[in-house]
C-alpha cells in the first residue's frame, strides 16, 4: 500500500527542526512531516524574497516568491508572496495587508478559488481557512475548512511548530496552497533573522 503524497493528507504539521547550541544550524528552515512524524518535504530560505519548498527527495515542488515595498513605511504596505511549481507556472498567491499582517491572510489557488486564513482574536495562535473574509474580532465563521494551530516546541530557540489541518473535500493543487501559505505564515511571524512572533 502505498502512503498519500505531500498535499494528499488532510493534516500535516510544519516546523522548525531542533537546533543545537553548540553548532551553527545548517539544514532547512522548516520541515513538513505527516502527524506520526514521516517526513515529507523541506523548506529553504533563500534570502527574505525567496523560499523553497522540496520533497524529502530533493524534488522541487514549489517557490514562494514574496513581494513588498519597500520605504520607510514598508510594513504598512501589502505583501504579496506567489507560488512557482518546476515548470514556472504561478499555482497560487497570499496576501496580506494592515500593520498586523498575520491577522489575515488572502489566498487564490491554481484555479482561482478565494480562500482566507483569518487568526482568532488579537493573540490567538489558531487560524480558520474559509471562504469568506471574516473580522478575526468578531470569533470564527461558518463553513470552516481548515485550522492552521501554532505551538511553540522549544523555549530556548522560540522554534515554532504548525498543525494544519484541512477539509476533505480540498483538492492537492487547494492544500498546496494552504501549506505554502503556512509557510508565508512563518514567515511574516518569523522573519529570517529577525525575532518574535506577531
Amino acid at each position: 500500500m502505498t502512503q498519500p503524497g505531500l498535499f494528499e493528507r488532510e493534516a500535516v504539521v510544519v516546523e522548525q527542526p531542533r537546533r543545537s547550541w553548540w553548532r551553527r544550524h545548517t539544514g532547512p528552515d522548516l520541515t513538513v512531516s505527516s502527524l506520526d512524524g514521516i517526513p515529507l518535504a523541506l523548506v529553504t530560505h533563500i534570502d527574505d524574497t525567496l523560499s523553497v519548498l522540496t520533497e524529502v527527495s530533493g524534488e522541487y515542488v514549489v517557490r514562494i516568491d514574496r513581494r513588498s515595498r519597500s520605504g520607510p513605511f514598508e510594513q504598512f504596505a501589502p505583501t504579496r508572496f506567489h507560488f512557482v511549481d518546476a515548470a514556472g507556472r504561478e499555482v497560487g498567491t497570499a496576501g496580506a495587508r494592515g500593520l498586523v499582517k498575520t491577522r489575515q491572510l488572502s489566498l487564490r489557488t491554481e484555479q482561482g478559488r478565494r480562500l482566507f486564513l483569518t487568526r482568532l482574536g488579537n493573540l490567538g495562535l489558531e487560524w480558520h481557512l474559509t471562504e469568506t473574509e471574516t473580522d478575526p474580532d468578531e470569533g470564527p465563521a461558518a463553513g470552516i475548512l481548515g485550522r492552521v494551530t501554532v505551538s511553540t516546541v522549544d523555549r530556548w530557540f522560540g522554534l515554532q511548530r504548525y498543525v494544519v489541518e484541512t477539509d476533505p473535500g480540498l483538492d492537492v493543487s487547494e492544500r498546496r496552497t494552504v501549506v505554502a501559505s503556512v509557510v508565508c505564515l512563518h514567515l511574516l511571524r518569523r522573519p529570517p533573522g529577525g525575532n518574535g512572533p506577531a
